[in-house]
C-alpha cells in the first residue's frame, strides 16, 4: 500500500491526472448505414471480430451507436442523430450516406466501410491523399458492371433485353446506369431503366420489366434494395426473371448470380482503420483503399427453378457456387 501511496503521489507531483489514468478512454463510434443491423449481421459481426483483435471491445473501452437508413429522406434525421451521439468516429456505408456525413461535419473523424467513389462525390480530394476527415475503403471499378452483364448473358444465352433497377437518388446509380449501357451496346443489348424508391416501386419494376419483354435483371445495391433484399429475391422467384446483383447477401437469400467485392474484407479493413485514426493519425494523410478481392457466386438451386442451365464456363469462374 505504502509503495502504492508514494506512486499516486509522484503521479499528482507530476500534474498527470491520477482519475484519467485509473479509467481508460471509452471510445465512441457512430455507425450510419444502409441496411438494418439484421440485414448486415454478417458484415457488422466480422468489423466487430476485427475491433475486438485490435483491444476494442463493447462495454469496456468501445460503444457504438448503430443508424440505417430505408431512403434519402431520413438521412438528415439520421445523421444529425449520430452527431448529437458525440462520437469520436462515425463509420459510414453508402454514397448519399457518407456525403450527408461530410456535409454535416468537417471534423469527425470519418471511415467508409464501403463507399461508391469518393472522389466523385466530393467527399475526398484522392485516393491517395483524401485532405479531408473522410478516408477508408471504396467499392468502385470501371470494370465491374460489363462483368455482371457478361455473366448474365452467358447465363441467359438469349437475352436481348436487359432492365437496370436503382435508385437514381443515388449518385452512384447513375454512374453504373452509364456502364450497363456500354456493356449493354457491347453485347447487343437494349437496356431499360427503371427506378426505385420504395417496397412498391420494386414490385412495380417487376411487372415493368415481364411487360416491355426484359429477359432479366441488372439490381443495384442502395439502402432501399438491401431494405427489400427478401421482396427482391422472392419477386424475381415469382416472375421466374434472372437477376444479377452487386452484393452477395441476395444470393445467399436466394438470387441468382452476384458479382461484388468481398464486403467482408472491406468492413474487416475498415476497422483497421478505426484502429489507426483512434492512435492519432489522421484522415486526410491515410489513403483510400479499393477492394482487393471481387466475388463471383452463383446460385445452382435458384438457376434450376429458373429453368438455367450454368454453362460450365462460368462456373468454373465462379468463386463459390451455391447447390
Amino acid at each position: 500500500m505504502r509503495r502504492r501511496n508514494v506512486l499516486l503521489a509522484l503521479m499528482c507531483a507530476a500534474g498527470w491526472s491520477v482519475t484519467a489514468f485509473a479509467q481508460p478512454k471509452v471510445w465512441r463510434v457512430g455507425i450510419l448505414e444502409t441496411a438494418t443491423a439484421e440485414l448486415n449481421r454478417v458484415n457488422l459481426e466480422i468489423f466487430n471480430k476485427r475491433l475486438r483483435e485490435l483491444g476494442y471491445n463493447e462495454g469496456q473501452n468501445l460503444v457504438t451507436l448503430y443508424r440505417s437508413a430505408d431512403g434519402n429522406e431520413r438521412l438528415p434525421a439520421l445523421v444529425a442523430e449520430v452527431i448529437a451521439f458525440k462520437p469520436d468516429l462515425i463509420v459510414v456505408r453508402g454514397t448519399p450516406e457518407v456525403v450527408a456525413v461530410k456535409n454535416a461535419t468537417g471534423s469527425i473523424p470519418v471511415v467508409m466501410a464501403a463507399v461508391g467513389d469518393p472522389i466523385a462525390s466530393g467527399v475526398a480530394a484522392s485516393l491517395s491523399r483524401p485532405g479531408g476527415n473522410v478516408t477508408g475503403m471504396a467499392s468502385v471499378s470501371t470494370e465491374t458492371e460489363r462483368k455482371r452483364v457478361e455473366a448474365l448473358k452467358e447465363a441467359v444465352p438469349n437475352m436481348t433485353r436487359i432492365g437496370f433497377v436503382g435508385d437514381f437518388r443515388n449518385f452512384e446509380s447513375g454512374r453504373q446506369w452509364d456502364e450497363v449501357l456500354a456493356a449493354a451496346r457491347l453485347l447487343g443489348l437494349e437496356p431499360l431503366r427503371l427506378e426505385v424508391r420504395s417496397a412498391a416501386d420494386v414490385v412495380q419494376a417487376f411487372e415493368t420489366a415481364v411487360r416491355e419483354g426484359i429477359h432479366a435483371i441488372r439490381f443495384n445495391n442502395s439502402s432501399i434494395t438491401r431494405l427489400n433484399r427478401r421482396l427482391i429475391v422472392d419477386l424475381g422467384a415469382r416472375y421466374k426473371m434472372p437477376v444479377v446483383y452487386a452484393a452477395r447477401e441476395f444470393v445467399d437469400e436466394g438470387g441468382l448470380i452476384s458479382f461484388a467485392p468481398d464486403y467482408a474484407h472491406l468492413y474487416s479493413r475498415a476497422a483497421s482503420f478505426v484502429d489507426r485514426i483512434f492512435q492519432g493519425e489522421k484522415p486526410a494523410d491515410l489513403p483510400i483503399e479499393l477492394p482487393s478481392k471481387y466475388e463471383l457466386v452463383i446460385n445452382l438451386k435458384t438457376a434450376k427453378a429458373l429453368g438455367l442451365t450454368i454453362p460450365p464456363t462460368l462456373l468454373a469462374r465462379a468463386d463459390e457456387v451455391i447447390e
